[in-house]
């Protein structure tokens, strides 16, 4: 297994993995699937310090992607500049073999290179593996956003997230 940054060509496996959590799970509040172009053009948008990195295994015809973590911008006033926002995405054939971790590690230590100060999740409150992702890698818990999203005809919490770099970055 090996972690590397992302590229364009990943992007129908990167697609293949977020679309069914589009469409069957809470992991993400999107409700339409993303086309190619679109999942192309949002791996365009990720460069520089705000990245995407998958992690890739050897499969039966090749490299496959097992799934991918990225850094995004917080917020967009300037203020919050030195905080990013994580996502992370595993393939549902390869949840619960430690892939999460070394996707939010890998972001994490990239979001200390680039000189951020504080990386933000933010988590469907019910997912309590994501949550405990989070947790064994330096985040904790800062807020509940009650019922700030719906989906599947039901409303939905939010549990925000925090890991401050330093605190991440200390042994």
């Amino acid at each position: 297994m090996t972690v590397r940054l992302a590229t364009t060509g990943d992007a129908e496996e990167i697609r293949q993995i977020y679309n069914r959590e589009v469409q069957g799970s809470t992991a993400t509040f999107d409700l339409v699937p993303r086309s190619l172009a679109e999942q192309q053009a949002w791996l365009a948008a990720r460069s520089g310090a705000f990245v995407v990195v998958v992690a890739e295994m050897p499969g039966p015809r090749g490299p496959q992607v097992a799934g991918f973590a990225s850094l995004s911008p917080y917020k967009e006033r300037p203020a919050y500049r030195t905080t990013v926002e994580d996502s992370v995405y595993v393939h549902h054939g390869h949840q619960g073999f430690g892939i999460g971790r070394m996707l939010l590690t890998a972001v994490l230590d990239r979001a200390a290179e680039q000189g951020f100060h504080a990386v933000m999740a933010r988590i469907e409150a019910s997912r309590a593996a994501s949550r405990a992702l989070h947790t064994a890698c330096g985040f904790e818990l800062v807020g509940i956003e009650r019922e700030v999203g719906r989906k599947f005809n039901r409303w939905l919490d939010v549990a925000l997230m925090q890991c401050l770099l330093h605190r991440h970055l200390t042994p």
